[in-house]
């Protein structure tokens, strides 16, 4: 004779759904075990799709929060919602560089690899959605940053959508934000990048294909300036915070994307930049830039070619230089053997060509490749070699290389989970012989890096 058990409420409800319907309180001892066995394949199952997921998204992984209201369709979230990025921790110099970079190199802040190679910092942003009797979504964010000395108002916009009929995912925003700054993780590059304030709509369906169209301003900011001591020895930085007037340069930017060509997804930017009367009469120029991305995912994979040029502009056409001509390719990707083993790599060249003052112009050419093995869902081991040559047309070259080791702890398999522990090591060499040979210095031009640092990273 089986023997019956009664099931608390409790266990009725999981057992309803996971089988459907209850149709009594009596269970045999069988029924039980086959309930909770099949509960226990369900939640693994969906554990499983949720890590391969995340595993399987896009190399360059985006450290931008996004707005709360994405769809018409999304739950609005309780209260206020925090997100960020951010990274800060310890890094002990021991030899000549405290980071590893290759002088006249304009296609990252750690072009010749991120990995152990990167300052702190982060952006805290607090979102707000709201949702009105007409079904329109709302959001209102705020942003700080603090990448240096003072903190900075990064973001302060407002946007909504399902307000057009016609038109529903349709998203339409004003305010301060940061905007079309696509990046890649690897070299910490924003291959685009006019942050600014003004207005535009995003996710416009044209049949098919979504089309973000908007007109934005510079802020009026700090000086820049080429700093010899940052993660790049010329990076350019800025002295100063952020006011709240437009700077005098405007940029006209467009992207259509959501476009399929074969097994390939299609993304095509097109950008216009000008002055207005801010800005001294002979010192305003116009800048356009135009680009394509073509990406593939597949099972194990995923991978992309980026390219893109500009006339009087290199990254921005905020920025503009007169008869200035750059071209940006890169070839980027990851491929998993197995759960526990992945690979991530880059190709990258960058052509900087100014008719107007040929002493710059310079060829980059750099690769890096991070192998990373997970030991289990909590540890793993990060391997990361990266090389840079930047070729000048007049006065030789300068090259580099860097290796780092890192021993991580993080939330999950997996490199796109954070937050993160990372312990790591980091060696290199450069010389900038170039460099010395223009400024006629007979220094040693070969700098050595033995780097130690352990460091936290988050996004969220």
């Amino acid at each position: 004779m089986k023997k019956n058990i009664k099931l608390p409420a409790s266990l009725l409800a999981i057992a309803s759904l996971c089988s459907g319907t209850v149709a009594a309180q009596e269970f045999t001892q069988e029924q039980i075990d086959a309930i909770v066995a099949k509960a226990v394949d369900k939640a693994l199952a969906e554990r499983q799709a949720k890590l391969d997921t995340a595993v399987n998204k896009q190399a360059d992984v985006i450290n931008e929060p996004q707005s709360p209201a994405q769809s018409p369709d999304l739950a609005i979230p309780y209260g206020v919602k925090f997100t960020g990025y951010a990274r800060y921790g310890a890094h002990f110099q021991s030899g000549d560089q405290k980071y590893v970079g290759v002088d006249g190199s304009y296609n990252g802040a750690s072009a010749i690899g991120r990995l152990g190679n990167e300052g702190n910092g982060g952006e805290f942003q607090l979102s707000k959605a709201f949702k009105g009797d007409n079904g329109a979504i709302w959001d209102v964010n705020v942003m700080i940053d603090h990448w240096g000395d003072e903190v900075n108002l990064k973001k302060a916009y407002a946007g909504v959508t399902n307000i057009l009929a016609s038109n529903p995912d349709a998203y339409i925003w004003a305010g301060r934000d940061f905007h079309q700054r696509p990046q890649q993780g690897i070299n910490d590059y924003f291959w685009m990048n006019h942050d600014g304030q003004g207005a535009g709509i995003k996710d416009f369906d044209l049949g098919g294909v979504k089309f973000d169209v908007a007109a934005v301003a510079a802020v009026e900011s700090c000086s820049p300036e080429v700093m010899e001591d940052e993660a790049n020895p010329s990076r350019i930085t800025c002295t100063g915070g952020s006011g709240t007037g437009d700077k005098g340069n405007y940029a006209l930017t467009s992207k259509i994307h959501g476009m399929k060509v074969g097994p390939l997804d299609l993304e095509i930017y097109a950008n216009y930049g000008f002055d207005s009367k801010a800005v001294e009469d002979q010192e305003r120029l116009k800048a356009w830039q135009g680009a394509f991305v073509l990406s593939h995912t597949g099972d194990n994979s995923v991978n992309k070619v980026i390219a893109r040029y500009s006339d009087n502009a290199d990254n921005s056409v905020y920025n503009k230089t007169d008869d200035l001509k750059t071209l940006y390719a890169s070839f980027e990707g990851s491929y998993k053997f197995t759960p526990q083993a992945q690979v991530e790599y880059l190709l990258a060249f960058h052509d900087y060509d100014n008719s107007a003052d040929q002493s710059e112009n310079r060829k980059n050419y750099g690769a890096i490749v991070r192998p990373m093995y997970w030991w289990n869902d909590v540890h793993s081991t990060w391997l990361e070699a990266g090389y840079q040559r930047v070729d000048y047309d007049m006065g030789g070259d300068n090259h580099g290389w860097k290796l780092t080791l890192s021993q991580n702890i993080s939330i999950a398999m997996g490199p796109e989970f954070r937050p993160m522990l990372r312990f790591y090591v980091t060696g290199g060499e450069v010389d900038n012989k170039r460099t010395a040979r223009v400024q006629g210095s007979n220094d040693n031009t070969q700098l050595d890096s033995f780097n130690v640092g352990a460091m936290w990273e988050a996004w969220f």
